[in-house]
């Protein structure tokens, strides 16, 4: 532990003034929180003013909310914050350095995940920001998902070469990976526990400062950096490896010829002491900016970082990239029980008409980042049907024309597929919906579980859905 960078701390004194780097989902929700805590004076929130996202700075400042969807009491808390002066957003980088601590929240995407190369561009871009402003005796957090090792190794070079200072001796570092989900945004911050791991032991303290007041809840659980990166990438690779688990288990139910969703049930029902039966719900897909590439993130790790030392039987695929695998083929799925039903009904898809409900990855949101919708509505243009997509959370996504008029996406459609369990399709009416398509024999191929089987087929609907092989209908693919 080094005595310069405690002295450094006491004549800083407690955090009273903090930026937040990435004003988006992890962004916004955790700067407004900072800010509404009273153990700490004023917040900036810091934003590029770019074409594509420069637009967030107004409306935030103005105390309105430019994530869609439904976040309780999100609106209401920024609205708070900027009234009582304690927040402000901002492309000036520039008054990073009068934080006493810093967070960034960025996305880290992979442009192909085959060669385990993550895209930190826009990271490693906040990251230098920071440098050029940093000031000893600061903290810097990294709040993104990130490759084991990341924090003391390449973030802390970057660091200590634009602001020629020393991470551990001039000034604090540490990550605290977020742990938020779309739709209770404030609540997964406030309730859920915080990993927070430092370089050393006095970045720990720090970071624990800074995050405690801002808890309810939840509690603090130190350890190292890269044992938080680790944390972070493992419990989302956990999440997806339990989604495909039961993807598998509903694509078996449906060649078998029963209901997963009894099948759960059962699994589901046995309790007690020392029993563990954790199974998730089976969908058309997996999207989303964590589960979609956190388990390419942990792999890079282990091969980075030691990759001789891993044992692990050879010739052997990773267990954990095989389960992505699986949720990445969903779509394709889809795909196929499309194509199976509008056999059935004597059509093919090559000219058919698709109305796709929901683009979405997430219920009652417009987050559509990696959306498995995506991937299927690019499948079906593939081999010839005209796809038109509707939802009532997302307005507007690049390069695909979205429609929030439910009729005209369903009118004269041979097949209405259901992506997303937004609460607007649990209300369909067959009766409606038949009458919108026109079709002799409609189909309807439902990815989430929204609609009654039994009452759509009364209705002269060809029923396809993932895991009900109870009854789905028509042809089976070889």
């Amino acid at each position: 532990m080094s005595g310069k960078i405690e002295k450094l701390l006491e004549e800083r004194g407690k955090i009273r003034k903090i930026g937040v780097i990435g004003m988006g989902y992890v962004g916004i929700p955790a700067a407004v929180l900072f800010a509404d805590a009273p153990e700490f004076e004023y917040v900036y929130g810091f934003q590029r003013d770019s074409g594509s996202s420069g637009y967030k700075i107004d409306m935030l400042n103005s105390g309105s909310s430019p994530l869609k969807g439904e976040e309780p009491g999100l609106e209401e808390l920024i609205s708070k914050v900027v009234g009582q002066k304690k927040f402000e957003c901002t492309s000036d980088f520039s008054k990073i350095s009068e934080c006493d601590a810093v967070t960034l929240a960025i996305q880290t995407p992979f442009k192909n995940p085959k060669d385990l190369i993550p895209d930190f561009t826009p990271l490693f871009e906040g990251i230098r920001n920071v440098g050029k402003y940093l000031r000893p005796g600061m903290l810097v957090v990294l709040e993104s998902t990130i490759t084991p090792g990341t924090t003391a190794g390449v973030a802390r070079e970057i660091l200590e070469k634009e602001s020629g200072l020393v991470a551990g001796r001039d000034f604090c570092l540490a990550h605290a990976p977020e742990r938020v989900m779309v739709g209770r945004l404030l609540k997964n911050i406030r309730e859920h526990d915080r990993i927070v791991g430092g370089i050393d032991e006095i970045s720990t303290k720090r970071a624990v400062e800074l995050y405690e007041p801002v808890l309810t809840r939840g509690k603090v659980i130190p350890m190292t950096s890269t044992a938080a990166e680790v944390t972070k990438t493992a419990e989302n690779t956990f999440r997806d490896l339990q989604i495909a688990a039961v993807n598998q288990l509903a694509l078996y139910c449906e060649a078998m010829g029963v209901n997963v969703y009894d099948v759960r049930k059962g699994v589901d029902s046995l309790k007690g002491e020392g029993i563990t039966r954790a199974i998730l719900w089976p969908g058309a897909g997996v999207g989303g900016h964590c589960l979609t590439k956190d388990t390419y993130h942990l792999e890079r790790g282990v091969q980075v970082m030691d990759r001789d030392s891993l044992d692990y039987p050879a010739g052997r695929e990773s267990l954990f990239v095989l389960a992505r695998g699986i949720n990445d083929f969903m779509p394709q799925h889809m795909l196929n029980l499309t194509k199976d039903a509008l056999l059935g009904a004597g059509k093919s898809l090559s000219g058919a008409n698709i109305a796709l409900l929901g683009w979405a990855f997430i219920n009652d949101s417009d987050d559509a980042r990696n959306g498995p919708s995506e991937v299927f509505r690019d499948l079906c243009i593939k081999e010839g049907a005209d796809v038109r997509v509707h939802d009532p959370w997302v307005l507007d996504y690049p390069g695909v024309s979205i429609s929030q008029d439910i009729n005209e996406v369903l009118k004269n459609s041979d097949a209405v597929v259901i992506f997303t369990g937004h609460r607007e399709y649990f209300d369909l009416n067959p009766d409606f919906v038949r009458d919108l398509c026109g079709a002799e024999v409609p189909v309807v191929v439902d990815g989430r579980n929204v609609i009654d089987p039994d009452l759509w087929i009364e209705k002269g609907f060809l029923y396809k859905g993932i895991g009900r092989g109870d009854k789905n209908q028509g042809f089976c693919l070889d």
